[in-house]
C-alpha cells in the first residue's frame, strides 16, 4: 500500500507514514478528543446557563450579567485556565516518561499556585463596580454586575482546583472520569440555578452562587476519584517539600501559557467594545455578538481536538519518540481541517436563516448572511489555531505562542480592524476582517515555529526536564553512600 503522508525525521529528511499507523494515531485522537468535548462543552454552559435564565427577570439583570461575565473571563477564569496550560506540558511528558509520581506532584503545586492568584484576582473582583464606572460604564448597570462579581468569587477557588485536575487526567488519557462528573454537575446545575434565580428570590445573586457550588461539587466529585481511583494509584502523591519546589518549574511555563491563551481571549472581547462605538450600535453588536457566539460554540470541538494534540505530543516527547510525536501532529491537522470544512458548509448553505436562531429581525438577519463568508473563513483559521495551540502546550513552547499571539492580534489585527471598521468605513465587517486577518497571521506564525521544530531535541529537552530532579537525587545519595 503506498504512504499516504510524510514527515520529517530528526536529521530534517522526509520519512514515509504508513497508512495503518495514521488510522492507528486517529483512533488514539478521537477516543481523547470525542468525549472532551462533552466535558468542555458542560463547563461552558456552567456559565451560560445563568445567563440565560436572568434574561427572563430584566433587562436590567441581563445587561449587568453580561458584562460581569465577560469581565470575569477576561480578568479572572481564561487567567487561571491559560495558567493550568502548563500541567499540559510537565503532566503529559512526565506520563510519557513514566515517571509517574511528577504528575502528582506538579498537580499539587499547580493547585497551590493557582489558589494563591485566586486571591488578587478575587480582590479585583470586590471592586469592579468602580472600576466599570471609570471606564464610562452606567453607574446602574456597574452596581448590579458588581454584585454578581462578588458573588462569584468563591467559584475561583473550586475552578483553579479543577481546572488542575483536568490536565492530571486528560495527559493520562482518564477522560470518561471528567465526562462523567461534567454531566453529574451540570443535571444539579441546571435545577440548581433555576431555583435560586427564580424561588429564593436571590436572583442574579443566585445564578452566581449556583456557578460556585457546581463547580465545587464537580471539584469534590473529580478530587475524590484522584483520591481513591485505583487507577490514580501510581501518580498519588502526598503533599511534600517537592511540591513546594515544582511551583517555580510550573510558574515557567504557566505564565507564557496564559499570556497565550489571554492575548488571544482579549481580543475578542476587544471586538464587542469596538462595535459599540459604530454607527447604529445596537444592529452592529448583536451581530458581532451572534458571531462571537458561534464562534466560540464551535471552538468547543477544535479545543477539545488540540487537548488531544496536547496529550498524544506530550506522551510521546516524554517517552523520546519524536517521530510518534510529529505523527500524532499530522493526524490532528487532517482532522482539525476536516472538521472546520464540513462546518463551514453547513454554516454557508444555511446563511439565509442562521440569523434566525438569535434573532426574528430581518435588518439582523440580513447582516448575519453577509458576515457569513467571513465567519466561515473565522472558524477554519480558529480551528487550525486551536490545534496548533495544543502542539504548542504538549511540546513546551508556550512562549513563541504568546510572542505570536501578541503580533497576531494586537500589531496587526486590532489595528487593521480599528482602520477597516472606522476610517474605512466598513462597519461590523471592517472589525471582523481585521481579527480575522490576526488570525490567519496567527496561524503562519505558529505553523511556521510547527514545521520548524526540531522533534528530537524537544523530545531530548523533556527527558532532561523531566529526569533532573531524578539525577540529582541520586547524586545525593552516591555521595551520602
Amino acid at each position: 500500500m503506498e504512504e499516504a503522508l510524510l514527515l520529517k525525521n530528526g536529521d530534517r529528511k522526509l520519512v514515509p507514514i504508513a497508512p495503518k499507523a495514521f488510522v492507528e494515531e486517529l483512533k488514539k485522537v478521537t477516543a481523547i478528543a470525542a468525549p472532551m468535548v462533552m466535558v468542555n462543552m458542560s463547563q461552558h454552559l456552567l456559565r451560560v446557563t445563568p445567563m440565560i435564565m436572568v434574561g427572563h427577570i430584566s433587562e436590567l439583570s441581563l445587561s449587568s450579567v453580561a458584562i460581569a461575565t465577560s469581565l470575569t473571563n477576561v480578568t479572572g477564569y481564561s487567567v487561571l485556565l491559560g495558567m493550568a496550560g502548563a500541567l499540559e506540558t510537565l503532566c503529559g511528558q512526565a506520563y510519557g516518561a513514566e515517571q509517574y509520581k511528577k504528575l502528582g506532584t506538579y498537580t499539587n503545586g499547580a493547585i497551590l499556585s493557582l489558589i494563591l492568584v485566586c486571591l488578587p484576582i478575587s480582590l479585583l473582583w470586590i471592586f469592579m463596580d468602580k472600576l466599570l464606572v471609570f471606564f464610562g460604564q452606567d453607574p446602574i448597570v456597574s452596581l448590579e454586575a458588581g454584585k454578581y462579581a462578588i458573588w462569584l468569587i468563591p467559584s475561583l477557588f473550586p475552578y483553579a482546583i479543577l481546572e488542575s485536575m483536568v490536565p492530571y487526567l486528560q495527559t493520562q488519557s482518564l477522560i470518561l472520569p471528567m465526562l462523567l462528573c461534567s454531566i453529574v454537575t451540570l443535571s444539579f446545575h441546571i435545577p440548581l440555578c433555576w431555583a435560586l434565580v427564580f424561588k429564593s428570590g436571590l436572583g442574579t445573586k443566585g445564578a452566581a452562587l449556583a456557578i460556585s457550588l457546581s463547580y465545587w461539587v464537580d471539584a469534590i466529585a473529580l478530587g475524590l476519584y484522584l483520591k481513591y481511583s485505583p487507577a490514580c494509584e501510581k501518580s498519588r502523591v502526598p503533599f511534600s517539600r517537592d511540591v513546594f519546589l515544582s511551583i517555580g518549574e510550573f510558574f515557567r511555563f504557566a505564565l507564557p501559557s496564559a499570556g497565550m491563551v489571554c492575548l488571544e481571549w482579549w481580543s475578542f472581547e476587544l471586538l464587542v467594545l469596538l462595535s459599540g462605538l459604530l454607527p447604529n450600535p445596537e444592529l452592529e453588536s448583536s451581530v458581532l455578538s451572534i458571531c462571537l457566539t458561534t464562534t466560540s460554540l464551535h471552538s468547543l470541538i477544535p479545543y477539545s481536538i488540540g487537548a488531544a494534540a496536547s496529550t498524544r505530543v506530550s506522551n510521546e516527547l516524554g517517552a523520546g519518540n519524536s517521530r510518534a510525536a510529529q505523527l500524532s501532529v499530522c493526524t490532528v491537522m487532517v482532522l482539525a481541517v476536516a472538521e472546520a470544512i464540513m462546518v463551514c458548509a453547513a454554516l454557508f448553505c444555511c446563511r439565509f436563516i442562521l440569523g434566525y436562531a438569535y434573532s426574528s429581525e430581518k435588518e439582523v438577519v440580513d447582516y448575519v448572511r453577509e458576515m457569513t463568508p467571513l465567519l466561515c473563513l473565522s472558524i477554519v483559521m480558529d480551528s487550525i489555531t486551536e490545534i496548533l495551540s495544543g502542539i504548542a502546550r504538549g511540546s513546551g513552547w508556550q512562549h513563541i505562542g504568546a510572542y505570536a499571539n501578541f503580533g497576531a492580534y494586537y500589531l496587526v489585527g486590532i489595528p487593521l480592524a480599528i482602520v477597516l471598521g472606522f476610517l474605512q468605513k466598513l462597519r461590523g465587517e471592517g472589525i471582523w476582517g481585521g481579527i480575522v486577518t490576526g488570525t490567519i497571521l496567527q496561524v503562519i506564525l505558529l505553523t511556521s515555529a510547527t514545521c520548524l521544530t526540531n522533534w528530537q531535541e524537544q523530545a531530548n529537552k523533556a527527558k532532561e526536564r523531566i529526569f533532573k530532579g531524578r539525577i540529582l537525587d541520586d547524586k545525593l545519595i552516591d555521595q551520602l553512600n
